[in-house]
């Protein structure tokens, strides 16, 4: 059996303290665990609310499959990632990545290379809604996060 993998993607909100707990507790071979927790941002006061939607099932699914690839590369000993759907206003917790190994740098490769993956390949959609009560546009795929995990396949 490989090291354990966590893949949630919820409405609710999470606890980055209680995840990390979850996943450390009663570990003594874990020497380091890095946490990545992406926010909503306001756009520079324009954005009310982001919307969030994803592929049910599917989503989960490709979630797990970076979680088990991150493991097997960087050596992992757990991974959890959390990823939020419905309506986050900024400020508010949108993802969540846990990882913990045996040094640090795997966990940090780890936590990276699930992030750019999930970016690029998890099948979620975000639409914009703005300070002035209109719908903005969905968000478009950025080039830079391509470039971010185009980095891993060398």
């Amino acid at each position: 059996m490989g090291a354990p993998v966590t893949v949630r993607v919820q409405r609710e909100d999470f606890d980055l303290s209680a995840e990390v707990s979850k996943l450390s507790s009663d570990r003594p071979d874990i020497g380091a665990v890095v946490t990545f927790s992406g926010l909503c941002r306001d756009e520079a006061g324009m954005l009310a609310a982001l919307e969030l939607e994803h592929y049910p099932g599917m989503a989960e699914a490709e979630i797990e499959r970076i979680c088990n690839l991150a493991v097997e590369r960087f050596g992992l000993q757990a991974a959890t990632a959390i990823h939020r759907y419905g309506r986050i206003i900024p400020g508010e917790n949108i993802v969540l990545v846990v990882t913990a190994s045996p040094h640090r740098q795997a966990a940090f490769d780890g936590a990276s290379f699930i992030m750019d993956f999930l970016k690029t390949s998890a099948p979620f959609w975000k639409k914009e809604h703005l300070t002035d009560g209109t719908a903005g546009s969905w968000v478009s795929a950025k080039d830079a996060d391509d470039t971010a995990r185009d980095r891993w396949k060398r």
